[in-house]
């Protein structure tokens, strides 16, 4: 897998020309596929070089004991997985990771903590040194700490702070049929202090939960809706986790994920959209159409916070095999110079 710095003729994130509707977005999930595709991979190379990817890397920073009822997650104190809880991490041992990550690729490294939302004290001013220390160490910060207020998002962009994941999940008609202790719009009032704080907007939603078409629709509908768009959007799979509610769920089929990932790239053209969660799943097929419909971003190491990630010579192997590259990690002054980093 060759390391390569992003262009500097990668163009900026291009206005919405129309405001769709949910029929439109119903429709374009329903169009045929490789119509579908072919349409998303001419978007993609309109606002993006096809031939580069995006590598992240996440670390669970705080495991277990969240008092969220997300139906799908390991890490919820109201679930019986069998995930070993873990206090919050060092400052010193986060770096040294954020380091390897560097070396092993990366240009962004991700912190996730299981918190329903971020309180004032010491361990978010820990959170607050993580960020300034990878900010040093020359890759783009980005952290998920669930919901917060506009004083902390000040906090989290004076650190360095570069983007803030908040996932919406899913439909507002579903969302109540799998997250009972957050509302919708709480998640959207937290990517309203992310955005007003002037960092980056990561947000996107999860495949495979029992969810419908029209529910999906409605994911893709309000992330194109917000203003401005979101600047990375991850799509996960569910990974059924023993002891969770959807634990006993079906696997995702590999044309449904691809059908989003499409749709994501034309409603959104200018975002980095992210293959995430259940990549371990998708055959290298699979994973090469998502990347010929407008995927340029995927996570890289071992784990997803908890759930498996695929190994980092299987996707060496792939991105030799489709010609991809990835974005290598740079400082500050390689962005001025060479146009690398978002």
């Amino acid at each position: 897998m060759s390391i390569t710095t992003r262009p500097s003729s990668a163009p900026a994130r291009p206005a919405s020309s129309s405001t769709p509707t949910l029929q439109d977005v119903e429709a374009l999930l329903a169009r045929p596929l490789l119509e579908l595709v072919f349409e998303a991979a001419s978007v993609h190379r309109t606002h993006h070089d096809p031939r580069y990817v995006q590598c992240s890397q996440l670390l669970s920073i705080k495991t277990g004991g969240c008092p969220e009822d997300c139906g799908y997650c390991s890490q919820s104190a109201h679930h019986g997985s069998d995930l070993e809880k873990q206090a919050l991490l060092d400052v010193g041992s986060t770096l040294e990771t954020a380091k390897n990550a560097k070396a092993n690729g990366a240009d962004r490294f991700c912190m996730g903590a299981a918190w329903r939302e971020v309180k004032d004290g010491p361990e978010f001013d820990r959170v607050i040194d993580m960020v300034k220390g990878v900010k040093e160490l020359g890759l783009e910060t980005c952290v998920t700490l669930g919901m917060l207020n506009d004083a902390q998002a000040s906090r989290l962009k004076d650190a360095g702070l570069d983007y803030y994941n908040h996932n919406l999940d899913t439909g507002r008609s579903y969302y109540d049929q799998v997250i009972t202790t957050r509302k919708y719009d709480d998640r959207l009032d937290t990517l309203a202090s992310v955005r007003s704080a002037g960092i980056h907007v990561c947000s996107g939603g999860i495949l495979g939960m029992g969810e419908s078409v029209t529910a999906r629709a409605e994911l893709l509908l309000e992330l194109a809706s917000l203003d401005p768009q979101p600047e990375s959007v991850p799509i996960n799979a569910l990974v059924p986790v023993e002891g969770t509610p959807l634990g006993e769920s079906k696997p995702l089929e590999w044309d449904e994920l691809v059908r989003v990932v499409a749709a994501t790239r034309i409603l959104i053209p200018g975002a980095v959209v992210r293959l995430s969660a259940g990549r371990t799943e998708m055959t290298e097929e699979g994973q090469a159409l998502a990347f010929l419909a407008g995927a340029n971003s995927i996570f890289v190491g071992d784990e997803l916070l908890t759930t498996p990630n695929p190994a980092p010579t299987s996707d060496a192997a792939l991105f030799d095999k489709l010609g991809l590259e990835a974005v290598r990690a740079c400082n500050e002054a390689d962005r001025s110079s060479a146009g690398c980093g978002s």
